[in-house]
């Protein structure tokens, strides 16, 4: 295994410990402290924008104007990295955001983890399904916070 792949499987990891408090202790301080205060994304960021602005030359060819474009930023190993980073830092995001959003409106955390799973497997497939279940138990589809 090179540099990248010890890179990849850290930054991969450094996520299981937020989703597990996300899942069985949302209620813990310490959750509040790591997790919704945005800590574990802001340095995934930090890490995301060195990964990113430091491959060098980068993904030659790329934009994000036609298939072929995006298609090309994903050619070097470490864009690559980068660019897997960026979906673990909005679908923990997201999680977070559902576990507050069942807390706000008193839905009880057992109905919010299914989607949380598959938010953390599937990213927008978790979203949907935590928009159905909140609706169906609110029996409301609002989307507006109160």
């Amino acid at each position: 295994m090179d540099t990248l792949d010890h890179v990849f499987l850290a930054l991969n990891y450094s996520v299981v410990p937020a989703w597990l408090l996300l899942v069985f202790a949302p209620r813990w301080r310490g959750t509040e402290r790591l997790v919704f205060s945005g800590l574990v994304p802001l340095l995934l960021g930090i890490a995301y924008t060195i990964l990113l602005f430091g491959d060098h030359p980068g993904p030659q060819g790329s934009h994000f104007f036609t298939l072929d474009g995006v298609m090309r930023i994903f050619t070097t190993r470490q864009t690559v990295i980068a660019c897997w980073v960026h979906y673990l830092i909005f679908d923990l995001f997201v999680g977070a955001w559902e576990v507050r959003d069942a807390r706000r409106l008193g839905i009880p955390h057992l109905a919010v983890v299914p989607s949380l799973v598959l938010t953390l497997m599937f990213g927008p497939v978790g979203l949907l399904s935590w928009i159905a279940v909140r609706g169906v138990m609110r029996r409301r589809f609002s989307f507006v916070e109160t």
